[in-house]
């Protein structure tokens, strides 16, 4: 807190010709005396910062050093204020807006934002995803180990790890760290993850950022080529992009695209119903015929 609350300070300082210590003080909800401290620190980092005594004194940074008063445009803080929004999105509270308005304090209009993006990061589970989130940055943030059960592919195992950075990718959240099961850094995903509890602290190692390429995490093993009804073409744009499919004389969709296993094939040509028919990989035909078979088989019953 006290670094952001130093960095608000000297945005407070660059965007206004003067302001009083109380004014600073009820602005970061802090004592007078915690602003003085501030003020020292940044006089000490190189900040020539000017008190002046007196009915009509206050703090002021020196006239001849700030070309520029402010640190960021008016566009560039309301970027960043759309962006923190998101984050309140998901972690079912008003800090990281309260945060930017503390930065933004005298500029007026730019604590309101840039009504026209919205971001909206939470998932239909917000309610068991936010909870999730605050409890993984605690840990993250206090260096503290993780348990938990995850529900994976293969198994349903307990797991403990490491934290050591949350994402969004994929449209859904991820926690990276390492993982004292497999004793390597792994990507687990939230919304796979029950019953997390608090375990002692750890010493935090040397952690390379997740590579989290497409060939990376989703290697395209299989070559898949398909004729679709031109009724989809709505999807095949939208999860594949307009590139992944060519348009046939009969108005069939030949789509091609590369797919991590055969599962995945199964269950996305299935889920055209009749209005999609595997082309390529031509072995994996059968094992459509047998998953539909499967369906019948249990609706006929």
């Amino acid at each position: 807190m006290k670094l952001e609350r130093m960095v608000g300070i000297l945005s407070i300082l660059l965007q206004q010709s003067k302001v009083t210590a109380l004014y600073l003080a009820e602005t970061f909800e802090v004592s007078r005396r915690t602003i003085n401290r501030d003020i020292e620190a940044l006089c000490m980092a190189g900040i020539p910062i000017v008190t002046e005594r007196g009915a009509k004194g206050g703090i002021s940074i020196m006239e001849g050093y700030k070309i520029d008063r402010t640190l960021l445009s008016t566009w560039e803080m309301q970027a960043i204020l759309a962006g923190l929004r998101s984050l309140d999105s998901v972690s079912g509270t008003n800090r990281y807006v309260q945060l930017m308005e503390k930065l933004s304090a005298g500029t007026g209009s730019v604590a309101a934002g840039d009504q026209h993006i919205l971001i909206n990061l939470s998932s239909w589970c917000k309610s068991a995803l936010s909870p999730k989130i605050e409890k993984i940055h605690k840990n993250i943030v206090l260096s503290r180990k993780l348990s938990f059960t995850y529900y994976g592919p293969t198994d349903i195992a307990r797991r403990v790890m490491e934290p050591y950075n949350l994402l969004f990718q994929w449209s859904s959240w991820y926690v990276w760290g390492w993982c004292l099961a497999r004793k390597d850094f792994r990507l687990f995903k939230l919304n796979r993850m029950t019953e997390l509890k608090t375990e002692g602290e750890f010493v935090k190692r040397p952690a390379p950022l997740p590579d989290l390429s497409q060939e990376k995490v989703f290697p395209p093993l299989y070559s898949v080529k398909a004729k679709i009804k031109p009724r989809f073409k709505w999807r095949l744009v939208e999860e594949y992009g307009r590139e992944s499919f060519t348009e046939e004389p009969d108005g069939s969709l030949l789509f091609t695209f590369g797919f991590t296993n055969k599962e995945s094939i199964i269950g996305w040509i299935a889920s055209f119903g009749g209005d999609a028919e595997l082309l390529e990989p031509a072995e994996f035909r059968k094992d459509i015929l047998l998953f539909a078979e499967g369906i019948c088989k249990n609706y006929l019953e």
